[in-house]
């Protein structure tokens, strides 16, 4: 037990701790990511002074596609940048442009019913590969697996793998954590009538150690403990009530995740035949309802609006965002991603973030087929590494660049999390890596955006990194329009900063590599390095 509690408080210290550290080093900035190292201090991606090589040059407007949770298209900092389908009337409720999308105006939901019914929370997709082929697979060696079920039998022995080892793991943690909890919450309650109070600090605790009540002195002993274990003077005791409280959750999903079988959640709203990616002609065109923040933060990072005095400014300054929603709550469809590839494609993007991804893709196929067809008319996919802090290379995160018969997309730009000294360090904790898979870094850490309602907020994630790298991809394509992805790619990863440092491996703090071993480039993304590069290479060309 006493093992098992110390984990619990293991896990809250070093939460705690890791958000103390961000703070000691050097101040947080919000919008760091757009500055330059040597004027500035921070490593962004020197924004401002690939401006200053661009002015006085036209640009020409860029769709970029966001495919994510959705979008709020009335954030003040947004509505000037969305993308309109002017072939579409507002809310008539007729096709008018015939594309199969009843009233597309801002962009597309594959997440809904055609009523307006939004999904706001998906199942995972590792559980619904283990339930849905576990009568066809368990127990079998691959040697007497067909060929042509070879691929989704290696996507079920994965699942099964990552099921098998949470359930184990969450099954002997489960006990000590929920008897620690009760701990927590029965202290908490003593405290609570003894002050009168709702939460308290470390300051409230400290005068009642040596209190005359027994069970008062031994409430405040236990929060007394924790509190200077956390390290953090000002926390409150409900902040640790909810990440026990949270963390007790996710045990507890972890064990039935594999006891039960996950509710068809989406086919039940959406109605149509999974199987059959020609089915495609659902959905509705709610953007907002169930989307979070997470799809409105990514495409400020892209494109909010510049220079207005509102919110924060994004990073291509003649770019339309074309919002599809693909990824609620949970993990994505492949169906869904596909379609929205396509989508995207077929009214006009160049650009397509995707800052979402998963360790299992049974249809796969989709998103290969999709993504072939994105190069086919000159569109550029721009993916979070994912924030597992692993290597790709062997733990692979989907979608991918390379597709079931082993050639790899040559319009795929894999973008890993990077942050600055102010964050913790050149390489975010959580990012994955690959020398293979992963293509270049970009700030991923901190990065202060466009949220829903009108508000701006903070967050981290290779989600965020995505979105920088395709903001100066758009930025790039903008000013020069007639760079193709491969060259879009090819100046991204020639001209990113170059970090020849040690940094601590992401996922394991205790050791310690080369950033520049990290990915293909080995570099961080820099606007300044890929304008001035573009325009060298034009100069050549000219």
């Amino acid at each position: 037990m006493k093992r098992i509690l110390s984990l619990a408080i293991f896990l809250i210290i070093t939460f705690t701790a890791f958000s103390q550290s961000q703070q000691s080093i050097k101040e947080k900035k919000n919008g760091w990511h757009l500055l330059d190292e040597d004027a500035d201090g921070y490593m962004g991606i020197s924004l401002q002074k690939a401006y200053e090589l661009l002015k006085g040059r036209k640009s020409t407007t860029v769709i970029v596609a966001v495919i994510d949770s959705g979008i709020d298209t009335a954030q003040e900092d947004l509505r000037g940048i969305l993308w309109k389908n002017e072939k579409e009337i507002n809310g008539n409720g007729i096709d008018d442009d015939g594309n199969g999308y009843t009233d597309d105006v801002y962009g597309w939901n594959f997440c809904g019913a055609k009523n307006g019914e939004n999904l706001a929370r998906n199942t995972y997709e590792i559980a619904r590969v283990y339930h849905n082929w576990k009568n066809e697979f368990e127990g079998k060696k691959e040697k007497n697996i067909p060929e042509d079920r070879k691929f989704l039998y290696s996507q079920w022995k994965k699942a099964e793998e990552i099921i098998n080892k949470d359930y184990d793991d969450a099954y002997r943690q489960q006990t000590g954590i929920a008897n620690f909890f009760i701990a927590m919450e029965k202290s908490s309650q003593i405290i609570y009538d003894y002050l009168s109070v709702k939460e308290f600090s470390l300051s409230d605790v400290k005068p009642l150690l040596k209190n005359d009540k027994k069970q008062v002195a031994l409430a405040a002993e236990f929060w007394d403990d924790l509190f200077t274990r956390g390290g953090d003077d000002k926390a409150k005791n409900t902040t640790y009530l909810q990440e026990i409280s949270d963390f007790k959750g996710q045990l507890d999903t972890k064990i039935n995740r594999k006891l039960q079988a996950p509710d068809d959640l989406r086919g039940f709203l959406v109605k149509d035949n999974y199987t059959d990616i020609n089915d495609r002609f659902y959905g509705n065109n709610n953007l907002k309802a169930g989307s979070g923040d997470h799809g409105t933060l990514v495409s400020g990072t892209i494109a909010a609006m510049r220079n207005n005095g509102t919110g924060m400014d994004g990073i291509a300054d003649n770019v339309r965002i074309m919002a599809v929603r693909a990824v609620p709550g949970g993990d994505e469809h492949d169906k869904d991603v596909a379609l929205a590839i396509r989508y995207a494609v077929d009214n006009g993007a160049k650009v397509i973030n995707m800052s979402f991804g998963k360790p299992v893709s049974p249809y796969k196929q989709f998103v290969d087929d999709a993504v072939r067809y994105a190069a086919s008319k000159g569109v550029l996919l721009v993916h979070g590494s994912g924030n597992d802090g692993k290597d790709i290379t062997k733990n692979v995160f989907y979608p991918n660049p390379v597709f079931l018969d082993g050639q790899r997309a040559a319009n795929f730009l894999s973008v890993g999390a990077s942050g600055d000294e102010s964050t913790g360090g050149y390489a975010a904790p959580f990012s994955n890596y690959s020398k293979q898979y992963v293509d270049i870094f970009a700030p991923g850490m901190n990065i202060y955006s466009t949220a829903t309602d009108n508000q701006y907020k903070g967050a981290d994630g290779t989600s965020l990194a995505s979105p920088v790298a395709a903001g100066v991809a758009a930025l790039l394509k903008s000013y020069f329009p007639d760079l193709t992805p491969e060259q879009l790619i090819s100046i991204i990863n020639t001209s990113g900063k170059t970090i020849d440092k040690e940094v601590i491996m992401p996922g394991d703090d205790e050791k310690k590599v080369k950033f520049s071993g990290l990915s293909s480039s080995g570099k961080i993304i820099n606007a300044y390095e890929a304008v001035k590069l573009a325009l060298a290479l034009e100069k050549q060309k000219n």
